[in-house]
This record gives C-alpha cells, sequence and structure tokens, in this order.
C-alpha cells in the first residue's frame, strides 16, 4: 500500500492551474488523522485513509458513524477535484446530499475510502464511494453529490454563522437572538 501523505496546500493564485488536490488545513480532519493517498497515474479512484482510533470511536467505543461520514466526504471531495477543472481561487465544492449506508465493522487497524466519479456536470458532480478496512471487507458504501459553488465570505468572527444581512438588523422578528425577516 503506498504510503498516506497529507498534501502541501496550493495557494490560490497557483491553484487554477495545478490539478493537485490540496485540502486546507481543517481541525476535524487532522483529530480523525486523515491522510490522503498518492494519486495513481491513469486511475480515476481517489483514496483517503484513516486510522481506527479513539479519536474516531463513539460511546461504545466502536469507529462513529460521523467521523466514516467525514472521511466520505473528503475522498469524493478528492475525486470531484481531480477529475474536474476546479479551481479553488473562484469557487468552492459544498456536499449537497449524501446517502451513506453502514454494513460492517472495520476488522484491522485502518479503514480506506475509495471514491470516483459517476458524472461530472457543470455545476452538479456525482460520485461513489467504497468504505473498506485493510482486508477489503466493506464498512460502507455511499452516494454523494457536490455542487460547485462561487467562493463565498468565510464564517469567522463575532458573528459568525449569522446570516450577512441578518448582522445588526433591528427589523424582523427575533428568533433565538437572530433576526428572522
Amino acid at each position: 500500500m503506498p504510503e498516506p501523505t497529507m498534501p502541501e496546500i496550493a495557494e490560490p493564485e497557483t491553484a487554477g492551474s495545478d490539478r493537485s488536490v490540496s485540502p486546507p488545513d481543517i481541525p476535524l480532519h487532522t483529530l480523525l488523522d486523515l491522510q490522503v493517498l498518492p494519486e495513481v497515474e491513469g486511475s480515476t479512484v481517489s483514496e483517503v485513509l484513516m486510522p481506527v482510533a479513539p479519536g474516531a470511536f463513539g460511546f461504545t467505543r466502536n469507529l462513529h458513524g460521523g467521523a466514516i461520514a467525514t472521511l466520505v466526504d473528503l475522498a469524493c471531495a478528492i475525486a470531484a477535484v481531480r477529475a474536474t477543472g476546479f479551481d479553488p481561487s473562484r469557487e468552492s465544492l459544498v456536499t449537497s446530499d449524501m446517502h451513506l449506508r453502514y454494513v460492517g465493522r472495520p476488522g484491522t487497524g485502518n479503514v480506506i475510502a475509495r471514491s470516483e466519479v459517476v458524472r461530472a456536470g457543470s455545476q452538479l458532480i456525482v460520485i461513489d464511494c467504497r468504505v473498506v478496512d485493510e482486508d477489503d471487507h466493506l464498512v460502507a458504501v455511499a452516494d454523494l453529490s457536490m455542487m460547485r459553488v462561487s467562493v463565498r465570505r468565510p464564517l469567522d468572527g463575532p458573528d459568525a454563522g449569522a446570516a450577512p444581512d441578518a448582522v445588526g438588523a433591528s427589523s424582523g422578528s427575533e428568533t433565538a437572538g437572530r433576526t428572522v425577516d
């Protein structure tokens, strides 16, 4: 099996001409120790490895479904980036739909999500994914769609999560401390 690595982060000004995958440093991905496996020349499959470790466990000390969903989401995003002319300086990929079926337990120390684009339209990208352990025992299957959207202002600072036109607004009704028009 190829040695897993996290790719370097591409700078936005050079990202459009570079088809390499460079996921940003996302704390959840770090917590789960998600590792993008090297792209195989001529292959359309992307692979991401996740250790079966306490950081990915639920209260029953088994692999948490949310950890598997995060693994699937990243593997599918990488497949979408590799299969399209995605330019992170101009657009974002957002998950619009995910159907995930948990079908087994891992029997080894790592699980691997293998994803492949089924169809890539101008906006919507459909991806299939299988999660297996190192003995190729099936753990989960998924189909997912992602949309290409224009880059948006990040959610950060004191008003993170508030709708842009609701920040500081005084009209409309109050719902849980937020203004709703």
